[in-house]
């Protein structure tokens, strides 16, 4: 928040007195950064505390709802930016001055950085609100990117391209604005409880079966709920075992999983019994179902 904060400044008031529309978006962008980085700040905060008796599943959904605030927030930064920068095209003003190339050249440098360490830290806690804001700092790159080349041409022909300077703050805002919708598409898609990677499941399963007495795995699913996910498990054990037994396995089932895979929250185990289509056609072979029906 510190560094999109001096960021911001240094963009604004350089990019004013170097007469530059593109370094003066950019920083409007930065400023933007300060807020939303904020926001994601507090949804960190509020996911992280423990569950209580109206929040059974913790607090996690709070994490995501803060991610889709961010995409929200910079769908319309993009749109307010592409719309002040497009009113200044054809407009009689002087070229930019080289001094807007420096805050930008800045940074770049700084914004990389900042990305790397949040995507990094981000994924390896599951924050989906940290990653949004890792993928802010990114499109931040290639935003001041966009602004530098505009800058550029206009300082390279002033006469002839001095308008590359608007177009380049435009497309500063069409970047965030894709951006902002590629991060609520994402965080709504864990809000309506989208399965993760068949690999993450493929875990589940294999450690679930390690347990004696897991014969087999029916069903699996998971949701996110914030920075971890709960799982529902369809376990299927012996049929002649006790009540007593099978709750012991499907105890053992639930804390492993627990213990060795760190994104798993928690784990709803439901106990089924083995061959279970076997024993439907036994009983209808039997007489003790009827045919071609449960």
């Amino acid at each position: 928040m510190i560094v999109s904060a001096v960021l911001a400044v240094l963009k604004i008031v350089l990019g004013i007195l170097a007469n530059s529309t593109a370094t003066v978006s950019d920083g409007f962008e930065s400023a933007s950064d300060v807020f939303t980085s904020g926001l994601v700040f507090l949804g960190l905060l509020i996911a992280s505390k423990p569950p209580d008796r109206e929040h059974p599943y913790g607090h996690g959904r709070f994490e995501i709802l803060t991610a889709l605030a961010v995409g929200a927030i910079l769908t319309a930064s993009g749109a307010v930016i592409s719309f002040h920068a497009l009113q200044r095209v054809g407009t009689a003003r002087a070229a930019p001055e080289v001094l807007a190339v420096w805050p930008l050249a800045i940074s770049i440098c700084a914004k990389s950085l900042m990305a790397f360490l949040k995507r990094s830290y981000g994924r390896r806690i599951g924050s989906a609100a940290l990653v949004a804001d890792a993928s802010n700092d990114t499109v931040d790159v290639l935003s001041a990117g966009t602004a530098l080349v505009s800058i550029s041409l206009a300082l390279w022909n002033p006469e002839r391209l001095a308008v590359a300077d608007d177009f380049g703050g435009c497309a500063v805002g069409i970047i965030v604005l894709v951006l902002g919708i590629r991060v609520m598409r994402d965080t709504v898609f864990q809000l309506m409880d989208t399965m993760p990677d068949d690999r993450l499941m493929v875990q589940v399963r294999d450690v679930a079966l390690t347990v004696p007495g897991a014969l087999g795995i029916e069903k699996c699913f998971a949701r996110k709920t914030g920075l971890r996910y709960h799982v529902d498990l369809h376990l299927e054990v012996d049929p002649g075992m006790t009540v007593l037994e099978s709750h012991d396995i499907a105890t053992e089932v639930r804390d492993r999983v627990r213990a060795r895979l760190d994104w798993v929250a928690d784990v709803l185990v439901h106990v089924e019994p083995h061959g279970l289509d076997m024993i439907h056609q036994t009983r209808v072979d039997a007489g003790l179902l009827p045919r071609g029906k449960d």
